[in-house]
Formats: C-alpha cells, structure tokens, sequence
C-alpha cells in the first residue's frame, strides 16, 4: 500500500520541464472526455464558446485584404470547429490533431455536411508541414504556450517554412500578468468513475509557479487502486508582447501584430488576458 510519504514524494515540486510519466492526449478514455468537452458550446473549456470561434475566425478572415481562396493549416485542430467554418467560407483547410478521437469526430462531421476537409491523426512536432504551401496556418487556444522552448522552436522553424510568403501565422497565447492569481489550489478527488479513469481512482491536482521563466507546471497524479501513480504535468508558458516580437523575428518573420481584444472579458482565461499573434512571413 502506498503511504503518505511516497506521496509527498511523488507530489513535490519537480525539475523545471521534468516529464510526467502519463499522456493524457492519446489515453482512450480521457480523449472521449475531451472530446465531449470540446462539443459543449456553452463552456471555455478544451475549444472555446462557439459564439467565441465564430467572432475569432471573423477577425481572422476579415484580417485578409483581397479575399480569395485561402489554403489554411489548423494545428491542434480538435473536432474541426474551427475547420469547418472556413471551409464553409470557400477555403482548403487542413486539420492536426494528436487525439484519435476527435480527428475521427471530424472527419464523420465533415462528411455528413458534406465538407472536404484534409484532417490527420499526428503529432504536429513530428509532422512535415511542406515548404511555402500555407496562406495560414493557425495555432488556437493557447497552444504554444504548453510547449516547452525546445519544442516551441522546432514548431516555429516548421511553421515558417510551410509559409508562402506573405503568409500569416496566428496563435493566441496566455499573457504573463497576476501569474500567482492563475495558480490552482490543491486539490484532491475520489471518483469511481470521471474525468481520469472509468474505474475507481483518488486524483490528487496542484500547481507550482516557476516565476523567473513565468511559466506554472499543472500536475494531477492519478492513484489507481494498485499503488499504480499516473503523473500528468501541464507546462504553460505566460508571454508579453515584447518576448513574442523577439521570438518571432529570431525565426525570420518580417512583421508581428498583436491584439488583446479578440475575446470577450470574463476572468483571468479571457479578455485581455490572452494576446493574439499575427506574425507575417
């Protein structure tokens, strides 16, 4: 039987960008629940508010001044809300997403609404995007910033060179304001049956702030009726407008935009807590 101490142990705060030993993107049960969290349109989790999708891909086309016929990479594209809009708009759209399920999710959408969208089932970083072959390719709901820096560059590299140019990549990120307030509280669960596992489980969930490289570690640690400890461990990385201008320009992008108006207000998740990025090859 696990005891207290080999809890602290495995609850303490770890090595900066130390790994969980736990997936949670590819897990079968957990990519259901997910996906059942990006289907709800009333809640800012995994996909935002579909009213929020609908005002972002607006600015987002309208940011284009000779409409045309656009070819659109969307990386991390969970179940294609956010394909299936521009597509509706004429445009030749490509989705990424890690998750089985909800790739599967999108293309069954898609072919019911009769859509040709190209989605694919891989992990971006790994993924060859091709050279100068994208008018767009977008990044949405805060996904670089899960990335830690050496992951960040490779996704950077791949994504200027996917570029045509002119193009335009667009991604949101979580601004570096009241970082302690966007702190968690510990947090402890037992469920038998949730969001971890659809057997019994305690979950023990808290977060630790890394305040020189701004960035707060989400952890949750999965205990399993064995002893069996699945550790889960969220990286999330806070920006300002000045870091990103430096970030991107290092890669080779001519000229870097920012809007922090694009969301509506709400809390600390919202508003103008999140900066979106227009960086133009």
């Amino acid at each position: 039987m696990m005891n207290i101490a080999d809890i602290i142990l495995k609850t303490k705060k770890p090595r900066l960008y130390e790994k969980g030993n736990s997936y949670m993107w590819t897990d079968k049960h957990i990519s259901k629940q997910l996906l059942n969290i990006h289907l709800n349109p009333d809640i800012d989790l995994a996909s935002r508010k579909m009213s929020t999708i609908r005002r972002t891909t607006k600015w987002i086309l309208d940011l284009q001044k000779h409409p045309q016929k656009l070819k659109i990479l969307d990386l991390g594209c969970g179940p294609g809300l956010y394909s299936e809009i521009f597509t509706y708009e004429g445009h030749d759209v490509t989705g990424v997403d890690i998750s089985k399920s909800s790739v599967k999710y999108a293309q069954m959408s898609a072919e019911k609404k009769d859509l040709d969208i190209n989605y694919l089932n891989a992990n971006y970083l790994e993924l060859d995007f091709g050279i100068n072959t994208f008018d767009i390719i977008l990044l949405i709901y805060t996904d670089l910033g899960v990335l830690i820096p050496k992951e960040r560059e490779v996704l950077l590299s791949k994504v200027f060179k996917a570029l045509k140019q002119g193009g335009k990549f667009i991604f949101d990120v979580l601004k570096d304001n009241q970082l302690e307030e966007k702190q968690t509280p510990n947090n402890w669960e037992a469920n038998n049956n949730g969001f971890w596992k659809d057997s019994p489980y305690l979950s023990l969930s808290e977060s630790f702030l890394f305040k020189k490289q701004k960035v707060i570690l989400y952890q949750h640690c999965i205990i399993e009726p064995d002893d069996n400890c699945k550790i889960y461990r969220f990286w999330t990385h806070f920006f300002n407008q000045e870091e990103l201008d430096l970030m991107l320009i290092s890669h080779g992008f001519r000229k870097v935009d920012h809007r922090e108006d694009i969301l509506p207000e709400g809390n600390l998740w919202n508003g103008n807590n999140v900066i979106f990025t227009i960086a133009l090859k």
